[in-house]
């Protein structure tokens, strides 16, 4: 379930979206499907505007992505951080296995925030700085409203 696309500097699409819940290993990290919701994912690869270099459709490594999600029914409120990793359909991306706060019969608001690594996780090389600036991307947002997940959330892959 796409629920939003966007670009953002230097070249990168970024599309959020939620999933059926899935056994990603190790699950003590990822969220284990048996206690899970839904599978929240951003996937986020360098388009024809990249800087020189960057592979367009490849993964960009080392952002930072959260997501408050809000039951607009009860306002009760869920922050995770979603954690790279791979599979065969989307290769790299960042997701976790979540469980929504409330019932999965609720409607809910998620806004991401999509953050740069920080300073010690990722060096830039001079070339890098000269061309695009001392920065991997500056932090953006991005709200979602009136999810449902009810289907979604009781349906399994297996």
């Amino acid at each position: 379930m796409i629920f939003g696309k966007a670009k953002i500097e230097p070249g990168i699409n970024l599309i959020f979206e939620g999933a059926i819940k899935d056994d990603v290993f190790p699950p003590a990290k990822f969220g284990s499907a048996g206690d899970s919701d839904i599978h929240l994912e951003v996937l986020a690869n360098w388009n024809e505007d990249a800087p020189s270099g960057a592979p367009e459709g490849g993964f960009v490594a080392y952002l930072r992505i959260t997501a408050v999600i809000t039951n607009q029914e009860t306002t009760q409120t869920k922050s995770v951080e979603l954690l790279p990793h791979i599979n065969m359909s989307d290769n790299l991306h960042y997701a976790l296995n979540v469980k929504l706060p409330g019932k999965r019969s609720d409607t809910y608001a998620i806004k991401f925030a999509v953050s740069p690594p920080r300073s010690y996780d990722l060096g830039l090389h001079y070339d890098w700085s000269e061309e695009v600036g001392s920065y991997l991307i500056k932090s953006h947002e991005f709200e979602y409203k009136n999810l449902d997940f009810f289907e979604m959330s009781n349906s399994s892959r297996r």
